[in-house]
């Protein structure tokens, strides 16, 4: 399971190129995105398409290659596979197989480097990836997340940004945010704020474009402070 770019292309680790140009077979979510990726590196491998809409019947085909003694790669668009993107049921159907090892190839990830730039967040984080499309389970999602009052990150689409930060603050209006747009790529953009510096951050824009992670900090859990470690008494 290979990890790939998020956006710049050489944000992949020297292992990652290794192994894609050593396997015999590349399954991939979308085969023209991934041959721009292995062009870019001289890579020339037989590509099969696996994604969400044929991630079930694809394993049936990528177990037989691999009981056939093929050695194979898997890469989604960008970043880390079956972290909001294809991946899992194939891991699954590997696994339950008990046939094949099953490897991490680990690099880029938009939750985590959107971490890495957002100063104190807490000793933890959840990520909640994608959120719900329908407004009213979007809300009680948000509310889940706050209740547990610590840190998450969802991602979205530019068409939702606006309507997901709008329900954020509905449901606390003096949270952080730190919300990355395009990250790794030319236009990228970190902003920063209440859910209302942020929102007015978007609108100011003549279109809103990219895709965006989104971190929100409640406000009692802004501080990274270790707890006292002795036991209590």
């Amino acid at each position: 399971m290979v990890a790939t770019p998020i956006g710049n292309l050489e944000d992949i680790t020297f292992r990652a190129v290794k192994v894609l140009g050593l396997v015999d077979v590349i399954a991939c979510e979308d085969t023209r995105h991934t041959m721009q990726l292995l062009s870019h590196y001289g890579i020339k491998k037989r590509l099969i398409a696996c994604h969400a809409h044929n991630e079930k019947e694809s394993a049936k085909g990528i177990l037989e290659l691999l009981d056939g003694g093929m050695n194979i790669a898997y890469c989604s668009d960008a970043g880390t596979p079956g972290v909001s993107d294809p991946g899992a049921r194939l891991v699954e159907a590997v696994r339950e197989s008990g046939r094949h090892r099953i490897i991490p190839i680990p690099g880029a990830s938009a939750s985590v480097s959107l971490v890495s730039v957002a100063g104190n967040i807490g000793k933890s984080f959840t990520f909640e990836g994608f959120l719900s499309p329908k407004k009213g389970r979007r809300t009680s999602r948000l509310e889940a997340l706050f209740a547990q009052k610590n840190a998450f990150i969802v991602y979205e689409s530019p068409f939702r940004i606006l309507k997901t930060l709008e329900d954020i603050k509905a449901v606390s209006s003096s949270c952080r945010i730190v919300l990355g747009r395009e990250l790794t790529k030319t236009f990228e953009e970190i902003m920063t704020g209440t859910p209302d510096e942020v929102i007015l951050q978007l609108k100011a824009k003549d279109k809103i474009k990219g895709e965006f992670a989104v971190l929100v900090v409640p406000e009692a859990n802004d501080d990274n402070t270790e707890e006292d470690s002795e036991p209590e008494a």
